[in-house]
């Protein structure tokens, strides 16, 4: 039998086109998003922002692909793809990052994964 973590990291929850969330939303499985959000995102899963998503707040996830636009902090635990129509305006912080042609990003990056951005540690 399965256990509840990995019911939870099959599941895919959807927010479609046409939808706008006001607020917060977390969530213990993948989530992909085609609509619009305006707060943060905490997924303890994968991410996918789809080309006609906008998301309008701070960002955490697993691994984040995505093809839409984003104003905010993303902070990817493993790795961030900026697909061609994504259009993101805010830092990153991420292990993995990997920036396809045709992606505009407006920002800075941060690639060690941990800290984030404009937080002054041992160097």
């Amino acid at each position: 039998m399965a256990s509840k973590k990995d019911l939870h990291e099959e599941e895919i929850s959807i927010i479609s086109s046409g939808v706008k969330i006001e607020g917060n939303l977390t969530s213990e499985g993948n989530v992909r998003i085609d609509g619009i959000v305006v707060g943060n995102l905490s997924i303890n899963g994968n991410l996918t922002i789809g080309d006609t998503s906008e998301i309008y707040g701070e960002i955490k996830a697993r691994n984040i692909t995505t093809n839409g636009k984003v104003e905010g902090k993303i902070y990817a635990s493993e790795k961030l793809k900026l697909e061609p129509k994504s259009i993101i305006k805010g830092d990153l912080i991420t292990k993995t990052l990997i920036i396809e042609e045709g992606a505009i990003f407006e920002g800075h990056s941060s690639m060690n994964g941990t800290q984030p951005l404009n937080q002054k540690g041992n160097d």
